[in-house]
């Protein structure tokens, strides 16, 4: 259950401004995405595999408990067969399936054992620990040449000081040693990172800690990591989302912060633009990752109300392009911007999910953003995703692009109210022709058990040709409730 980034699929209720950021009122989870420094393999077959999110589903009768799902690749893509549901009642995995703990919604992988399998960094943030009502859990599911099996808990170093231990989560070697690190957030401005590799034993290289200027406490906290390497150095920077601290709204502001040597150095942080989603790829093909933001929220109705700084008229993505020395130049992008496809209309929340992969195999990372507030044909929230490709001078916004609906022919299911397609996407090589295919979540299907749709890359574009979709109960989540299937995927 992300803290600040929530879809109304339920009731459809009005957003409202609340501490600087756009929030809604069903209690959903997205978190941000990013290229990451190799694609997710868990079974070591060189397919790309994914981990999507049914975070509010019921297990053994607990509401709100939740499932991680393992869909692996294929030379036919992800389909459901073979694909594997998790919760902390299954087999190995440490912990009790409780109400509202809401496992699975926070994920990251890495290969964290270095045995070339990679693993899959889970939290319960709402999981009350010894006594401490959500004070939460992190662990670890890992991989093998069958996939994703057995667990092992990550615990708290502190935790009297803060609560919602795992509320993000995010991998990388932040240090460049050869080791995969994991830096974990709460609901304090303090994140830890625990380095050098950690075994199934718990064991981990070494700790340290982080404090980037956000608001810490309550509802505070990051509220997204997104790892990736900006300044080119074969280091993983990260981009921490949280409050800024020195404005009296507290509205939304991101930093990056730099790998080093000896990891991450909160000393050079850098203030870069705002957006809850965040993802960093190399759009320009200059060697250096570039940091997008998702803006998704409008600016205020009338002048009774403060507007959030930069804010546009249905929001807005922001390329933010990488150099030797981090980020400098930016670029925004609108669904007002050149030919890129709709228009700016309130309540749209365009950006507020993306994703960066070569979809054409050009060596330009392309960008896929959401509109999951979209009204199609006077459907209200059916949501859409627009895909823009890279090139040498940045994101293209006036040819190439592509926009996808439920209506769009090939593409499975229909325009329905609150459906919220695009409440996640995913760029990845699925199907091992080097070339990144899409999926996209939408968490309000079938009122509120949420799908997966993938559609693959025909080596130039997104296609609808074999396109199919994933329904709760064909990946083996409970339909009891509001399981969400499709709201968050592992980054």
């Amino acid at each position: 259950m992300h803290k600040n980034l929530r879809l109304a699929f339920a009731t459809a209720a009005a957003a409202t401004l609340t501490g600087g950021l756009l929030t809604f009122s069903a209690a959903t989870a997205t978190a941000a995405d990013s290229v990451h420094h190799h694609e997710a393999d868990f079974n070591g077959d060189g397919y790309g595999d994914l981990a999507y999110s049914a975070g509010s589903s019921t297990v053994g009768g607990k509401k709100g408990a939740g499932n991680i799902v393992a869909l692996y690749g294929s030379a036919n893509g992800v389909t459901a067969t073979g694909s594997r549901s998790f919760s902390q009642n299954s087999t190995g995995v440490p912990g009790t399936a409780e109400t509202n703990d809401y496992f699975g919604w926070i994920n990251a992988y890495g290969d964290f054992n270095s045995d070339g399998y990679d693993d899959l960094a889970v939290s319960a943030e709402a999981e009350d620990v010894d006594g401490d009502t959500d004070g939460g859990t992190v662990l670890i599911l890992w991989g093998s040449s069958s996939g994703l099996s057995g667990g092992t808990t990550i615990k708290d170093p502190s935790p009297s000081s803060h609560d919602r231990w795992g509320s993000v989560l995010a991998a990388g070697d932040f240090d460049g040693d050869g080791t995969e690190d994991l830096a974990v957030g709460s609901s304090s401005s303090t994140i830890y990172v625990f380095k050098g590799g950690i075994s199934k034993t718990g064991t981990y290289g070494g700790r340290y800690t982080i404090k980037p200027a956000i608001q810490s406490g309550g509802d505070t906290g990051p509220l997204n990591l997104t790892a990736g390497d900006v300044n080119g150095d074969q280091r993983t920077d990260l981009v921490v989302d949280g409050f800024e601290t020195d404005s009296d709204y507290g509205w939304n502001t991101n930093f990056y912060v730099p790998g080093t040597a000896s990891g991450l150095d909160v000393d050079y942080a850098q203030e870069v633009k705002r957006g809850v989603i965040t993802g960093i790829g190399d759009v320009n093909g200059d060697g250096y990752g570039d940091i997008v933001t998702g803006e998704h929220w409008d600016p205020a109705k009338d002048a009774s109300e403060p507007s959030i700084p930069e804010s546009v008229t249905g929001g807005k993505v922001t390329v933010t392009y990488g150099s030797a020395d981090g980020p400098t130049t930016t670029a925004a992008v609108s669904q007002n911007t050149g030919n890129v496809p709709g228009s700016s209309e309130r309540g749209d929340w365009f950006g507020s999910e993306l994703s960066l992969g070569d979809i054409n195999g050009d060596g330009y990372q392309d960008l896929v953003v959401t509109a999951p507030g979209e009204n199609l044909n006077g459907v209200v929230n059916t949501g859409a995703v627009t895909v823009l490709y890279g090139s040498a001078s940045g994101m293209n916004t006036s040819s190439g692009y592509q926009y996808f609906a439920q209506s769009t022919a090939g593409v499975p299911g229909s325009d329905e109210k609150n459906d919220y397609f695009g409440s996640e996407v995913k760029l990845t090589d699925v199907n091992g022709d080097g070339t990144s295919d899409l999926t996209v979540g939408a968490l309000g299907e079938n009122t509120g058990n949420g799908s997966v749709t993938y559609l693959p890359s025909d080596g130039s574009k997104i296609t609808t040709t074999g396109a199919r979709s994933l329904s709760t109960s064909s990946v083996g989540v409970s339909t009891d409730a509001y399981p969400q299937f499709g709201a968050n995927a592992a980054n």
